[in-house]
Protein backbone atom coordinates (compact mmCIF):
# COMPACT_ATOMS: atom_id res chain seq x y z
CA UNK A 1 0.00 0.00 0.00
CA UNK A 2 2.81 2.01 0.73
CA UNK A 3 4.45 1.57 -2.27
CA UNK A 4 1.35 2.30 -4.25
CA UNK A 5 0.97 5.48 -2.78
CA UNK A 6 4.69 6.38 -3.22
CA UNK A 7 4.49 5.57 -7.09
CA UNK A 8 1.50 7.93 -7.35
CA UNK A 9 3.51 10.68 -5.65
CA UNK A 10 6.46 9.93 -8.05
CA UNK A 11 4.32 10.08 -11.17
CA UNK A 12 3.68 13.25 -12.93
CA UNK A 13 0.36 14.07 -13.31
CA UNK A 14 -0.52 14.05 -17.07
CA UNK A 15 -1.36 17.48 -17.78
CA UNK A 16 1.39 19.04 -15.73
CA UNK A 17 3.77 17.24 -18.57
CA UNK A 18 2.15 18.88 -21.57
CA UNK A 19 2.29 21.87 -19.83
CA UNK A 20 6.16 21.70 -18.98
CA UNK A 21 7.18 20.21 -22.67
CA UNK A 22 5.18 22.86 -24.26
CA UNK A 23 6.93 25.44 -21.93
CA UNK A 24 10.54 23.58 -23.01
CA UNK A 25 9.32 23.60 -26.64
CA UNK A 26 8.24 27.37 -26.67
CA UNK A 27 11.56 28.09 -25.52
CA UNK A 28 13.70 26.22 -27.39
CA UNK A 29 11.74 27.67 -30.42
CA UNK A 30 12.43 31.40 -29.00
CA UNK A 31 16.61 30.64 -28.48
CA UNK A 32 16.43 28.97 -32.30
CA UNK A 33 15.40 32.36 -33.68
CA UNK A 34 17.28 34.24 -31.37
CA UNK A 35 20.15 32.35 -32.08
CA UNK A 36 19.19 33.06 -36.14
CA UNK A 37 18.99 36.33 -35.41
CA UNK A 38 22.23 37.01 -33.84
CA UNK A 39 24.58 34.62 -36.55
CA UNK A 40 26.92 36.95 -38.25
CA UNK A 41 25.50 37.45 -41.54
CA UNK A 42 22.14 36.24 -41.67
CA UNK A 43 20.32 38.74 -42.52
CA UNK A 44 23.15 40.83 -44.38
CA UNK A 45 22.93 38.06 -46.59
CA UNK A 46 19.32 37.86 -47.19
CA UNK A 47 18.88 42.12 -47.34
CA UNK A 48 21.61 42.24 -49.52
CA UNK A 49 22.23 38.94 -51.77
CA UNK A 50 24.35 40.59 -54.67
CA UNK A 51 27.34 41.84 -52.12
CA UNK A 52 30.93 41.27 -53.37
CA UNK A 53 34.44 41.22 -51.64
CA UNK A 54 35.23 42.71 -48.13
CA UNK A 55 33.61 45.97 -46.19
CA UNK A 56 34.24 48.58 -48.03
CA UNK A 57 36.79 51.44 -45.87
CA UNK A 58 38.16 54.73 -47.72
CA UNK A 59 41.07 53.45 -48.49
CA UNK A 60 39.77 50.18 -49.99
CA UNK A 61 37.97 52.59 -52.78
CA UNK A 62 40.39 54.59 -53.35
CA UNK A 63 42.58 51.98 -53.85
CA UNK A 64 44.45 51.17 -57.14
CA UNK A 65 42.93 47.48 -56.92
CA UNK A 66 40.57 45.56 -55.12
CA UNK A 67 40.15 42.10 -53.45
CA UNK A 68 39.83 39.95 -56.35
CA UNK A 69 42.16 38.93 -58.96
CA UNK A 70 41.22 39.81 -62.22
CA UNK A 71 41.73 38.33 -66.12
CA UNK A 72 40.85 39.67 -69.31
CA UNK A 73 39.87 38.84 -73.11
CA UNK A 74 40.17 40.72 -76.51
CA UNK A 75 37.25 40.70 -78.49
CA UNK A 76 37.51 41.31 -81.89
CA UNK A 77 35.63 44.13 -83.96
CA UNK A 78 35.50 41.26 -86.52
CA UNK A 79 33.52 38.70 -84.61
CA UNK A 80 30.87 41.68 -83.12
CA UNK A 81 27.86 43.58 -84.57
CA UNK A 82 26.54 46.89 -83.43
CA UNK A 83 29.96 48.02 -82.17
CA UNK A 84 33.88 48.11 -82.16
CA UNK A 85 34.92 44.97 -80.04
CA UNK A 86 36.87 45.38 -76.79
CA UNK A 87 38.21 44.24 -73.85
CA UNK A 88 36.93 42.26 -70.96
CA UNK A 89 38.21 42.36 -67.56
CA UNK A 90 36.56 39.84 -65.40
CA UNK A 91 37.30 38.42 -61.49
CA UNK A 92 39.17 35.41 -62.17
CA UNK A 93 37.40 33.69 -59.31
CA UNK A 94 33.29 32.36 -59.58
CA UNK A 95 33.15 31.25 -55.76
CA UNK A 96 31.37 34.27 -55.12
CA UNK A 97 28.61 33.49 -58.20
CA UNK A 98 27.60 36.17 -60.83
CA UNK A 99 28.75 39.89 -61.12
CA UNK A 100 27.43 43.16 -62.04
CA UNK A 101 28.37 44.64 -65.58
CA UNK A 102 29.21 47.70 -66.56
CA UNK A 103 30.18 48.64 -70.80
CA UNK A 104 32.91 52.16 -70.88
CA UNK A 105 32.66 53.80 -74.20
CA UNK A 106 35.59 56.59 -75.15
CA UNK A 107 34.92 59.99 -76.64
CA UNK A 108 35.37 61.58 -79.98
CA UNK A 109 38.27 60.50 -82.02
CA UNK A 110 39.37 58.58 -79.07
CA UNK A 111 39.94 54.47 -78.66
CA UNK A 112 38.98 51.88 -75.49
CA UNK A 113 42.76 52.30 -74.59
CA UNK A 114 41.68 56.21 -73.22
CA UNK A 115 39.61 54.39 -70.79
CA UNK A 116 41.23 51.18 -70.11
CA UNK A 117 42.65 52.36 -66.76
CA UNK A 118 38.97 51.78 -65.17
CA UNK A 119 39.00 48.01 -66.27
CA UNK A 120 40.95 46.39 -63.56
CA UNK A 121 40.31 48.58 -61.64
CA UNK A 122 36.98 48.55 -61.48
CA UNK A 123 37.00 44.36 -62.38
CA UNK A 124 39.03 43.97 -59.29
CA UNK A 125 36.21 45.38 -56.78
CA UNK A 126 33.60 42.95 -58.22
CA UNK A 127 32.31 43.65 -61.54
CA UNK A 128 33.24 42.38 -65.00
CA UNK A 129 34.31 45.40 -67.54
CA UNK A 130 34.21 45.86 -70.87
CA UNK A 131 35.89 48.81 -72.15
CA UNK A 132 34.74 49.04 -75.90
CA UNK A 133 35.66 50.42 -79.60
CA UNK A 134 33.04 52.06 -81.30
CA UNK A 135 32.20 51.48 -84.82
CA UNK A 136 34.34 55.10 -85.93
CA UNK A 137 36.19 57.29 -83.86
CA UNK A 138 34.00 60.29 -85.35
CA UNK A 139 30.38 58.62 -83.84
CA UNK A 140 28.19 60.92 -82.40
CA UNK A 141 26.48 60.40 -78.61
CA UNK A 142 23.24 58.89 -79.82
CA UNK A 143 25.13 55.83 -81.79
CA UNK A 144 27.61 55.56 -79.00
CA UNK A 145 24.13 54.76 -76.90
CA UNK A 146 23.10 52.15 -79.39
CA UNK A 147 26.86 50.85 -78.90
CA UNK A 148 26.53 50.51 -75.24
CA UNK A 149 23.53 49.00 -75.74
CA UNK A 150 24.47 46.47 -78.24
CA UNK A 151 28.12 45.49 -76.45
CA UNK A 152 25.76 44.64 -73.10
CA UNK A 153 23.89 42.20 -75.18
CA UNK A 154 26.93 40.66 -76.70
CA UNK A 155 28.61 40.35 -72.89
CA UNK A 156 25.13 38.83 -71.08
CA UNK A 157 24.03 36.32 -74.22
CA UNK A 158 27.52 35.55 -76.84
CA UNK A 159 30.96 36.42 -74.91
CA UNK A 160 32.92 33.91 -73.48
CA UNK A 161 32.50 35.32 -69.90
CA UNK A 162 28.61 35.56 -69.86
CA UNK A 163 27.92 32.82 -67.50
CA UNK A 164 29.64 34.96 -65.17
CA UNK A 165 27.63 37.84 -65.95
CA UNK A 166 23.91 39.06 -64.24
CA UNK A 167 22.13 40.46 -67.08
CA UNK A 168 19.84 42.00 -64.52
CA UNK A 169 22.24 44.44 -63.23
CA UNK A 170 23.72 45.94 -65.78
CA UNK A 171 25.52 49.69 -66.24
CA UNK A 172 26.90 52.04 -68.54
CA UNK A 173 29.41 54.52 -68.52
CA UNK A 174 31.60 56.86 -70.96
CA UNK A 175 33.92 59.87 -71.64
CA UNK A 176 32.43 63.12 -73.55
CA UNK A 177 30.75 61.73 -76.52
CA UNK A 178 30.73 58.65 -74.68
CA UNK A 179 29.53 60.15 -71.47
CA UNK A 180 26.27 61.68 -73.89
CA UNK A 181 25.72 57.74 -75.13
CA UNK A 182 25.43 56.54 -71.69
CA UNK A 183 22.76 59.27 -71.12
CA UNK A 184 21.42 57.89 -74.29
CA UNK A 185 21.74 54.16 -73.59
CA UNK A 186 20.09 54.73 -69.98
CA UNK A 187 17.01 56.68 -71.93
CA UNK A 188 17.02 53.69 -74.48
CA UNK A 189 16.76 51.06 -71.46
CA UNK A 190 15.22 51.90 -68.31
CA UNK A 191 16.49 48.46 -66.81
CA UNK A 192 19.82 50.00 -66.11
CA UNK A 193 20.47 50.16 -63.01
CA UNK A 194 23.53 53.05 -63.12
CA UNK A 195 24.37 55.57 -65.64
CA UNK A 196 28.33 57.43 -65.35
CA UNK A 197 28.70 60.51 -68.08
CA UNK A 198 32.52 61.51 -67.23
CA UNK A 199 33.03 64.78 -69.02
CA UNK A 200 29.90 64.04 -70.95
CA UNK A 201 29.18 65.94 -74.22
CA UNK A 202 25.47 65.77 -75.84
CA UNK A 203 24.06 68.33 -78.04
CA UNK A 204 20.28 67.28 -75.91
CA UNK A 205 21.02 68.69 -72.47
CA UNK A 206 17.77 67.95 -71.12
CA UNK A 207 16.89 64.64 -69.81
CA UNK A 208 13.91 64.18 -67.84
CA UNK A 209 13.17 60.77 -69.18
CA UNK A 210 15.79 58.69 -67.43
CA UNK A 211 14.96 56.13 -64.77
CA UNK A 212 18.87 55.08 -64.14
CA UNK A 213 20.78 56.22 -60.99
CA UNK A 214 22.75 58.54 -62.82
CA UNK A 215 26.38 60.06 -61.35
CA UNK A 216 27.35 63.11 -63.79
CA UNK A 217 31.25 63.90 -63.83
CA UNK A 218 32.12 67.09 -64.96
CA UNK A 219 35.43 69.60 -64.31
CA UNK A 220 35.93 72.83 -63.47
CA UNK A 221 38.86 73.48 -65.97
CA UNK A 222 36.84 71.60 -68.95
CA UNK A 223 36.53 73.67 -72.25
CA UNK A 224 35.09 71.06 -74.41
CA UNK A 225 32.55 70.24 -72.50
CA UNK A 226 32.12 73.54 -69.97
CA UNK A 227 29.92 72.37 -66.88
CA UNK A 228 27.93 75.38 -67.18
CA UNK A 229 26.93 74.07 -70.89
CA UNK A 230 26.78 70.34 -70.55
CA UNK A 231 27.47 68.32 -67.12
CA UNK A 232 25.66 70.89 -65.00
CA UNK A 233 22.01 71.26 -67.52
CA UNK A 234 22.21 67.49 -67.67
CA UNK A 235 22.33 66.86 -64.17
CA UNK A 236 19.44 69.66 -63.46
CA UNK A 237 17.24 68.04 -65.74
CA UNK A 238 17.46 64.81 -64.15
CA UNK A 239 13.87 63.87 -62.71
CA UNK A 240 13.68 65.14 -59.56
CA UNK A 241 12.43 62.10 -57.64
CA UNK A 242 15.72 60.26 -59.32
CA UNK A 243 18.67 58.84 -57.50
CA UNK A 244 21.13 61.15 -59.09
CA UNK A 245 24.56 63.12 -57.99
CA UNK A 246 26.85 65.94 -59.83
CA UNK A 247 30.52 65.84 -58.99
CA UNK A 248 32.64 68.36 -60.54
CA UNK A 249 35.86 67.64 -60.35
CA UNK A 250 38.40 70.52 -59.12
CA UNK A 251 41.19 71.27 -61.37
CA UNK A 252 40.80 68.77 -63.87
CA UNK A 253 39.95 69.23 -67.75
CA UNK A 254 37.73 67.59 -70.43
CA UNK A 255 40.50 64.77 -70.40
CA UNK A 256 41.37 64.23 -66.67
CA UNK A 257 38.98 60.82 -67.26
CA UNK A 258 41.59 59.46 -69.92
CA UNK A 259 44.18 58.97 -66.90
CA UNK A 260 43.70 57.19 -63.36
CA UNK A 261 42.13 59.36 -61.34
CA UNK A 262 41.48 58.91 -57.37
CA UNK A 263 38.31 60.54 -56.92
CA UNK A 264 36.11 59.39 -60.35
CA UNK A 265 37.33 55.80 -59.19
CA UNK A 266 36.12 56.17 -55.77
CA UNK A 267 32.79 57.56 -56.56
CA UNK A 268 32.49 55.57 -59.77
CA UNK A 269 33.15 52.56 -58.10
CA UNK A 270 30.89 53.63 -54.78
CA UNK A 271 28.14 53.95 -57.67
CA UNK A 272 28.05 50.96 -59.20
CA UNK A 273 28.48 49.34 -56.06
CA UNK A 274 25.10 51.00 -54.74
CA UNK A 275 22.82 50.51 -57.59
CA UNK A 276 24.42 47.98 -59.66
CA UNK A 277 25.04 45.59 -56.26
CA UNK A 278 22.22 47.38 -54.02
CA UNK A 279 25.12 47.75 -52.03
CA UNK A 280 24.27 49.89 -48.61
CA UNK A 281 27.61 49.21 -47.40
CA UNK A 282 28.37 52.04 -49.79
CA UNK A 283 26.08 54.45 -49.26
CA UNK A 284 28.41 55.92 -46.50
CA UNK A 285 30.82 57.10 -49.78
CA UNK A 286 27.80 58.80 -51.21
CA UNK A 287 25.76 60.42 -48.16
CA UNK A 288 25.76 62.50 -46.63
CA UNK A 289 26.65 64.64 -49.32
CA UNK A 290 30.54 64.95 -49.77
CA UNK A 291 32.18 68.17 -49.40
CA UNK A 292 34.59 70.28 -51.01
CA UNK A 293 37.84 69.29 -51.02
CA UNK A 294 41.59 69.80 -53.10
CA UNK A 295 39.75 66.81 -56.13
CA UNK A 296 36.29 67.83 -55.44
CA UNK A 297 35.03 71.49 -56.50
CA UNK A 298 31.43 71.12 -56.16
CA UNK A 299 29.08 68.03 -55.18
CA UNK A 300 25.06 67.92 -55.25
CA UNK A 301 23.01 64.70 -55.11
CA UNK A 302 20.14 63.12 -53.17
CA UNK A 303 20.20 61.69 -50.09
CA UNK A 304 19.18 59.18 -48.87
CA UNK A 305 19.20 57.08 -51.88
CA UNK A 306 16.07 55.21 -52.28
CA UNK A 307 16.26 52.67 -55.42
Amino acid sequence: MQQHLLARRQTPHPSRSRTLTGLLTAAAATAGLLLTALAPGAQAVAANPYERGPAPTNASIEASRGSYATSQTSVSSLAVSGFGGGTIYYPTSTADGTFGAVVISPGFTAYQSSIAWLGPRLASQGFVVFTIDTNTTLDQPDSRGRQLLSALDYLTQRSSVRTRVDASRLGVMGHSMGGGGSLEAAKSRTSLKAAIPLTGWNTDKTWPELRTPTLVVGADGDTVAPVGTHSKPFYESLPGSLDKAYLELRGASHFTPNSSDTTIAKYSLSWLKRFIDNDTRYEQFLCPIPRPSLTIAEYRGTCPHTS
